[in-house]
């Protein structure tokens, strides 16, 4: 890996380093247009906000670009590469972008448009005729695969283990929004289909040629690893990890596939930034028409899982902010966390990558970036967003109080101080952290493996009192508690209980727990009996995820099929 020493960096005259030298936080910075830069007094509160918010995040480190139909206007790292050695991020480092890859997709399949070469609202099976699907709705589309409403899982293999499995659709396309890695993955192989070249050779060729990226690698592979910033995910991996878990270095990954394979500079990020602010202009060519462009920015679906507001185009999320229309995506990698938010109004947007995975996305850092380039550009201010509020700092702390107790005698207690709570468990004591609607992590104790999820007396009401609570497979009850204490469930249902695994980084565990009666996948996510021994998982209402248990021996499942991913018994505890 290339990195570069303090001295290095002095040594460079477009580059400035500034230290905080109690706490060596680095901030580097890599001017495209020096500090004639018409943003050059967005920077500094930039550069504050963003120590701030990876001091809050616990980030290891993060690259940032910001341009606009100009071009790249600054390129900035800051924090670490290497943690151990404090090894300050470089701008010459890859990072993974994740699903951001998607809009590089799209872009391939508009091109092929343009040409002629595919029909968007055909079906995808008369240019893939492996590609079947067991539905009793219409065919889908190129077009739901590009809008992630095609009705299938969101994570199985393209290409089951079983040669004879194929997919179920679970609703009409175009009917519901549901994220799906593998509509993409297909998507990739329909531009190698109709390109006639190799999903990388369509992204070199179409987008990162034209618009001079030449430092991107397409792919993901172990070739291209010692340029890569170091990166880092959760130490345990098979449990909720709180925002100050420890990390560890990330295994090497190979990721060839059009739901997420792509690996950027920050500068050469920029390029494909200037590009989207363009509509689809780049530097040296057109490569999407205004028609296309606005096909790609159009809000086809309404997409919750992305905000309230946001709808999804094509391979990007849409959605307005302050009256403008915008595009943005996020990235999740096994180590690598990202986001890029453009305002196609204003012309101006920024991309942010962080080199580790733990659990959310760099999106107030590249919002805001974007955010202060237009206030520039229109002579305003804009207030510094609120950093993420501390997962120790509960605001309704009293509301969870009191003693919990299980109906096998295992008890604990929680008491609050403040706006903090603390777990008492057998004279240990455990600080909790907030993940979500009553909801919380006990990090080190003996509720570390799921989260403690607290219950109200009436579900619907969050004002209504706390009366139980549930921590995978075990449930209590506190004072307030008036309903029943013993719950019947179907015995087979035992023979499924246990923690499953898969050693892929990307898959890691699942464990199925029953608590008050209901089957249940690490303790949260209700999975309902289906027809011929299937479960369908409800993380929402109209998801289509699955789940198959499967090779019972000696009256345990030793695997779970989940929407097509193989996990097996781990025999321990």
């Amino acid at each position: 890996m290339h990195s570069l020493n303090r001295r290095e960096f002095m040594s460079r005259s477009a580059q400035t380093l500034a230290v905080a030298a109690a706490a060596r936080f680095y901030a580097v910075e890599s001017h495209t247009r020096g500090t004639s830069s018409k943003y050059a007094s967005c920077f500094g509160p930039l550069d504050a906000f963003v120590e701030q918010y990876m001091r809050a995040m616990n980030a290891p480190g993060m690259t940032l670009v910001m341009a606009d139909r100009d071009g790249v206007q600054r390129v900035a790292t800051y924090g670490f590469s290497d943690l151990d050695e404090k090894v300050a991020v470089n701008a010459d480092q890859l990072f993974e972008i994740g699903s951001i890859s998607k809009s590089f997709v799209a872009n391939c399949l508009l091109q092929l448009h343009q040409e002629g070469k595919v029909d968007l609202q055909k079906p995808v099976s008369e240019y893939l005729p492996w590609f079947h699907v067991y539905s009793s709705f219409a065919p889908i589309t190129v077009h739901h695969l590009l809008t992630h409403s095609a009705g299938l899982p969101g994570d199985g293999p393209l290409f089951p283990a079983d040669p004879n499995a194929k997919y179920r659709a679970a609703y009409a396309p175009g009917e519901h929004f549901h994220y799906c890695n593998m509509g993409y993955t297909a998507l990739g192989h329909l531009v190698w289909t109709l390109d006639g070249q190799m999903l990388a050779d369509a992204f070199r060729k179409r987008i990162f040629d034209p618009l001079g990226m030449s430092h991107t690698e397409p792919v993901i592979t172990f070739d291209m690893r010692s340029r890569l910033a170091k990166n880092y995910t959760a130490y345990r991996s098979d449990r909720p990890f709180p925002r100050d878990g420890r990390l560890c270095e990330a295994p090497g990954l190979v990721m060839t596939e059009g739901a997420g394979c792509i690996a950027a500079t920050p500068d050469d990020m920029g390029r494909y930034v200037q590009m989207i602010a363009n509509h689809g202009k780049g530097p040296r060519s057109i490569l999407l028409s205004e028609e296309s462009f606005q096909l790609f920015s159009k809000e086809h679906i309404k997409a919750d899982e992305f905000g309230p507001t946001a709808s999804y185009g094509y391979g990007i999320a849409v959605d307005t902010l302050d009256g403008h229309k915008i595009v943005r995506h996020t990235g999740g990698m096994v180590s690598f966390a990202s986001a890029l938010h453009v305002d196609i109004d204003s012309g101006v947007g920024s991309f942010a990558s962080i080199n580790a995975m733990q659990g959310y996305r760099p999106n107030p850092v590249a919002q805001y970036a974007m955010q202060l380039m237009r206030a520039k550009l229109e002579s305003k201010s804009i207030q510094v967003p609120a950093l993420p509020e501390s997962p120790a700092k509960i605001k309704n702390a009293a509301d969870y109080v009191g003693k919990y107790n299980g109906g096998d005698g295992r008890n604990f207690e929680v008491i609050a101080s403040g706006e903090e709570l603390v777990l008492v468990n057998q004279d240990k004591r455990t600080p909790l952290q907030s993940a979500g609607k009553d909801s919380f992590i006990a990090p080190e104790s003996d509720f570390a493996r799921f989260r403690l999820v607290f219950g109200r007396a009436d579900a619907k009401d969050g004002k209504s009192p706390v009366v139980d609570a549930s921590c995978g497979g075990d449930w209590f009850a506190n004072e307030r508690y008036s309903g029943p204490k013993t719950f019947d469930y179907p015995k087979e249902w035992d023979q499924y209980i246990g923690h499953y695994r898969n050693d892929s980084p990307w898959l890691g565990s699942v464990r199925i727990v029953v608590c008050k009666g209901r089957l249940l996948a690490d303790g949260t996510v209700p999975i309902e009996p289906a027809e011929n021994g299937l479960f369908l998982v409800r993380e929402s209402e109209y998801s289509p995820e699955w789940i198959r248990f499967a090779d019972i021996v000696n009256g345990k499942a030793m695997r779970v099929i989940y929407s097509g991913e193989s996990f097996w018994r781990v025999m321990a505890s």
